[in-house]
C-alpha cells in the first residue's frame, strides 16, 4: 500500500491528465488548421494513454485514484476548466484564432510539467513508478517544445 503522499501524487497526476485530455480535443475542435487539428488530437490520445498508465500504477500500489481527488487537483481541475472556458470565449471573439489556443495549450502544458515535477520529487517514490513519470515528464516538455515552435499566421 503506497502512503499518502504518493497517492496524492498519482491522484494529482491522473487528474491533470484527465484534463489534458479533454483540453486537446477541444483545442483540436476549435484550431481552422489541419495540421494543429491532428497533433492537438494525437496529444489528447496520447493523454489518454498516460491516464490508462498511471491508472495501471496506481491499482498496482493500492491507491484508488480513478475517483479520488485532493485540493490540489481541484485547484488545477478549476484552472485548467477556466482556461478551456476562456478558449471558448475567445475563440467566438476571435474566430478560433489557432494562435491563442496554442497559447491555451502551452499554459496547459507548463502546469501539467509543474505538477510532475512534484511528483517526480515525492519521497518513497517506487523506482518503477518513477520510470514511467520521468517518460511521461519527457513527452510533455517533447508536447510544449512543439507547441512554442509552432508559428500561425
Amino acid at each position: 500500500m503506497a502512503n499518502e503522499t504518493i497517492a496524492r501524487a498519482f491522484t494529482d497526476l491522473l487528474n491533470i491528465n484527465r484534463t489534458s485530455v479533454k483540453g486537446y480535443q477541444e483545442a483540436a475542435e476549435a484550431v481552422q488548421s489541419p495540421q494543429l487539428k491532428a497533433q492537438l488530437s494525437q496529444y489528447s490520445q496520447q493523454r489518454a494513454g498516460f491516464v490508462s498508465t498511471l491508472e495501471q500504477h496506481a491499482q498496482q500500489y493500492g491507491i484508488s485514484a480513478a475517483s479520488d481527488t485532493t485540493v490540489e487537483s481541484l485547484a488545477i481541475d478549476a484552472a485548467a476548466a477556466l482556461h478551456r472556458g476562456w478558449i471558448d470565449v475567445k475563440s467566438v471573439l476571435t474566430g478560433h484564432d489557432d494562435s491563442s489556443v496554442l497559447e491555451a495549450a502551452k499554459t496547459g502544458e507548463a502546469a501539467a510539467l509543474k505538477a510532475y515535477e512534484t511528483a517526480l520529487s515525492t519521497s518513497g517514490l517506487p523506482a518503477d513508478a518513477q520510470g514511467v513519470l520521468q517518460q511521461q515528464h519527457g513527452q510533455i516538455l517533447e508536447a510544449k517544445n512543439w507547441l512554442e515552435m509552432q508559428k500561425v499566421s
